[in-house]
């Protein structure tokens, strides 16, 4: 159980880094529907890059996972706030809601 969430919660940060990294139209897009310059968004993505690494890394050290699934619970609490300011609706802002439920399954099974 725990292997497969570390997975599912790396992927979960990865895919919206890479597309934050290299720019991609729908990204962009984002940005400027939640009214945050590109530069500041695109460092989101570096922060869920080193969030997937973390994840990763506490495969083979717990400490190291559980700080990086934590860090990745406060920058998605973060997501739903910037989602509630911009109106969207539940639907919209359920990849972060996902991502959440993932990192709290995760603190909850990690290795002690």
């Amino acid at each position: 159980m725990f292997v497969a969430l570390s997975l599912l919660l790396a992927a979960a940060c990865l895919v919206p880094a890479i597309g934050k990294l290299s720019g991609q139209p729908r990204m962009v897009a984002s940005a400027a529907h939640f009214e945050i310059p590109w530069a500041r968004y695109r460092l989101i993505g570096v922060a869920e890059l080193a969030a997937a690494c973390g994840v990763l890394i506490g495969l083979a050290w717990a400490p190291i996972g559980a700080a990086a699934a934590v860090g990745t619970g406060l920058l998605l609490l973060g997501a739903l706030a910037v989602h509630r300011r911009a109106g969207d609706s539940v639907q919209e802002a359920l990849p972060a809601l996902v991502a959440l439920a993932l990192a709290i399954a995760y603190l909850a099974v990690i290795p002690r």
